[in-house]
């Protein structure tokens, strides 16, 4: 009975350890805003917190959405900064791709409005309020995760 017992537990603690959630990785409140009927670019938002540090290195939607995925993050123009003759942009709110968004382990990380975020870009459609879909996001170290985005006025 004793044997009976600590096989069960050594089976119970296996399988907790294996985990089964994504690497640690908890993906809340994603949600994309309507887009203009001529737009061909929109902006997904979410909170993405991983138990262990990681990062989120891309992501991609079903090709009946958009053409691709970007990670991007929006940012302050300095004067003088970017190509010849964006300088005249200092003050300026402008949007840059970035790489990878780095994921502190236990910490949360918000793609929201005004800072991090991801851009789909070549729309197949606009974005239409209470539509939904679903996008893949991919982790450095957590693999792939699919979430449903819905489509609505602000965050939930």
């Amino acid at each position: 009975m004793v044997k009976r017992l600590a096989l069960f537990f050594v089976l119970v603690m296996t399988a907790a350890a294996c985990g089964g959630d994504d690497g640690g990785v908890d993906v809340e409140g994603a949600w994309a805003r309507p887009s203009p009927a001529m737009s061909n670019a929109g902006a997904i938002y979410l909170d993405v917190t991983s138990g262990d540090a990681d990062k989120l290195i891309g992501a991609s939607v079903d090709a009946s959405i958009a053409g691709r995925v970007e990670i991007h993050e929006t940012t302050m123009a300095e004067m003088g900064e970017g190509e010849a003759g964006e300088g005249e942009l200092g003050g300026a709110m402008v949007m840059r791709e970035v790489g990878e968004v780095a994921l502190p382990a236990g910490e949360t990380v918000s793609l929201e409005p005004g800072g991090l975020h991801m851009m789909m870009l070549d729309l197949s459609t606009p974005l239409e309020l209470g539509q939904a879909f679903d996008v893949t996001l991919e982790f450095e170290d957590a693999g792939t995760m699919v979430v449903s985005v819905e489509v609505r006025d602000g965050a939930p």
